[in-house]
């Protein structure tokens, strides 16, 4: 988060991350997973756009994020989950970072309802199928909770991280 003119850099502890076989997808969420187009990678500069205008007390997105992240992606290790909807419209989605089998998500989005979860869906679908470890979502909210994210204390959180960074990369496509 920008605190007046300088980047705050947080390490929660307990970290949040969402274990691959936890994710909860309630009956709802399975038809709404039925609803969208998933992409990966088609339209990162509108996601992070996205994320960034999204109301939220402590927004931390700002230009200097945006060129970071939009580096990152460039470099091949941002990327983004969209949920489309069959109209041909970007309806939610995410962003992060990927490294091995470790994906640090950043932000979600959505304009439709359920949108940004079913992305979530299929991050965890994608990561579960090519080997992914570890599903880093920083915080635990009641949203995420509400999702499968559990706390992991930061011993254990890096434990799992050099698990992680260590098996070759998840292709998300």
């Amino acid at each position: 988060m920008p605190a007046g003119n300088k980047l705050a850099w947080w390490s929660p502890d307990p970290r949040g991350v969402i274990p691959l076989d936890g994710l909860v997808v309630h009956r709802s969420l399975r038809a709404s997973c039925r609803k969208f187009e998933i992409r990966v990678d088609t339209a990162f500069p509108d996601v992070i756009s996205a994320c960034a205008g999204q109301p939220r007390r402590g927004g931390w997105i700002d230009r200097r994020i945006k060129a970071a992240y939009s580096r990152l992606y460039e470099m091949g290790w941002a990327h983004s989950v969209e949920a489309w909807e069959p109209e041909g419209g970007l309806a939610g989605g995410l962003y992060g970072v990927l490294i091995g089998g470790f994906f640090a998500g950043e932000s979600m989005f959505y304009r439709r309802r359920d949108a940004s979860k079913v992305a979530l869906v299929a991050l965890v679908e994608r990561m579960r199928a090519g080997g992914g470890r570890l599903l880093d979502v920083q915080w635990v909210t009641p949203h995420l909770t509400s999702l499968g994210a559990i706390g992991v204390a930061r011993e254990r959180y890096l434990e799992l991280l050099e698990e992680a960074l260590s098996v070759p990369p998840v292709s998300l496509t």
